[in-house]
């Protein structure tokens, strides 16, 4: 009659082994179920906010940095360069930019920050189809004499201004988009945040 009884310790093994058993496989089966519904390192750093030290950017030049996948440039405009916006209003298609995109903050004709007017920060992308214009920041040249500078999509036309407005008549129809952007620092931008608004 000795098998008949209960050994408690032989009990507290097997209900003890089971739980850490049983433990180990739930642990097993949810962390690789979380793990997937987090985003991937790629498509993180596909849409993440982008750093751009411009400590080095000269009066007039352009640089190029990519964000979800498309050119942002980034152009320190010269005073020269600023003075052609009013005189070119006439000949623009949307020179308060009402029908564009761009933050509330851009809602200028330098289409920049106000203390950083001498700063563009756009998404290098032609309105119409997609093309990349190109950048002609001096006036005249093969352009025409009446051209004072800008961008030029050399796929269909488009002319824009050196805020990314485009001319009237044109097959682009509105201006280029300006991405969210915020200063961290005097020299460095982030283009994909403005947390500070």
């Amino acid at each position: 009659m000795a098998s008949d009884e209960m050994d408690p310790t032989r009990r507290r093994f097997l209900t003890g082994a089971t739980t850490v058993v049983g433990g180990a496989g739930l642990l097993a089966g949810i962390v690789p179920f979380v793990n997937s519904m987090s985003v991937s390192a790629r498509a993180q750093a596909a849409g993440a906010p982008v750093e751009a030290d411009i400590s080095r950017l000269e009066p007039g030049q352009k640089v190029t940095y990519e964000w979800r996948g498309k050119p942002v440039w980034v152009v320190r405009r010269t005073d020269r360069m600023l003075e052609t916006l009013a005189k070119l209003e006439p000949q623009l298609a949307d020179p308060d930019s009402s029908g564009s995109d761009q933050p509330p903050y851009c809602e200028n004709p330098e289409r920049a920050r106000q203390d950083r007017r001498d700063v563009l920060v756009m998404e290098g992308v032609c309105t119409h189809l997609g093309c990349s214009p190109s950048y002609f920041p001096d006036a005249g040249g093969e352009l025409g004499s009446d051209w004072l500078g800008g961008f030029f999509c050399p796929c269909h036309g488009s002319k824009y201004d050196i805020s990314g407005r485009v001319y009237a008549g044109q097959p682009a129809p509105k201006n280029m988009p300006v991405p969210p952007h915020m200063y961290v620092s005097e020299n460095v931008l982030l283009i994909g945040d403005d947390e500070r608004g």
